[in-house]
């Protein structure tokens, strides 16, 4: 019965829909470089991590499980961003991105999360202020942490993020998009630009105003010539 059991053939692997993505944008990738397999694979062994010609072609019909390592020098040598490789090349928040664990979201919101901009799945407008600190506390080191949840930073997040959706209004305006759909856009854009121009200026306000108490208690401070009380 042993013998029996060590000849079944194992489980066959399960590739979820990153997988089949991972393969998609390597091949898209070599091609855009202009990359046969073999230079590829030569590009992986330089960098320190081989991968032979064989193993590169079956990453692409998705027959090869891509380690972390494996994503990491493959990002590399293509010269993109470990996302370019996880998530197809489209950003539309009317089209949709299936994600391991998650189904199927916005594909707007697929690259933000993979950013590091914005948590992927928030519960409710209610906790979303809640979910994205601790997004950024749990995702981003301090320097960036302490930006985005700065004022400032917020502000200048969601500007972007309005700018994104009215720069991409082109191409949802051949889907049916209205003139009243690009003007709420543009007036929601205006304002978002607004309000980070009102945070800039309030900070350098704060700060000339702490310049100029400063300046001035080292000026009271400075008052007499500092020798105490004259014995004359």
């Amino acid at each position: 019965m042993a013998d029996v059991e060590k000849r079944r053939a194992r489980p066959a692997t399960q590739y979820g829909p990153t997988a089949k993505q991972v393969g998609e944008n390597v091949r898209r990738l070599r091609d855009r470089r202009g990359y046969t397999i073999y230079e590829l694979s030569e590009k992986l062994r330089a960098a320190g991590r081989p991968i032979t010609p064989s193993a590169v072609a079956k990453i692409e019909r998705r027959e090869r499980q891509v380690t972390a390592d494996d994503l990491v020098v493959l990002a590399v040598v293509l010269d993109v961003s470990p996302a370019a490789l996880l998530l197809p090349l489209k950003d539309s928040p009317r089209e949709r991105v299936d994600i391991t664990g998650a189904g199927v979201v916005p594909a707007d919101a697929a690259w933000a999360w993979a950013s590091n901009q914005r948590p992927l799945l928030t519960p409710s407008s209610e906790t979303a202020r809640t979910a994205e600190s601790e997004y950024a506390l749990a995702s981003l080191p301090p320097t960036a942490r302490e930006a985005r949840l700065h004022p400032v930073g917020r502000a200048i997040e969601a500007a972007r993020d309005d700018v994104t959706r009215l720069a991409s209004y082109a191409g949802w305006s051949v889907e049916g998009g209205s003139d009243q759909e690009f003007a709420d856009l543009l007036d929601q854009a205006r304002t978002s630009l607004d309000r980070a121009r009102s945070e800039v200026d309030r900070i350098a306000v704060e700060r000339n105003e702490l310049s100029m108490l400063r300046d001035g208690v080292g000026s009271k401070t400075g008052e007499g010539g500092g020798d105490g009380p004259s014995m004359d």
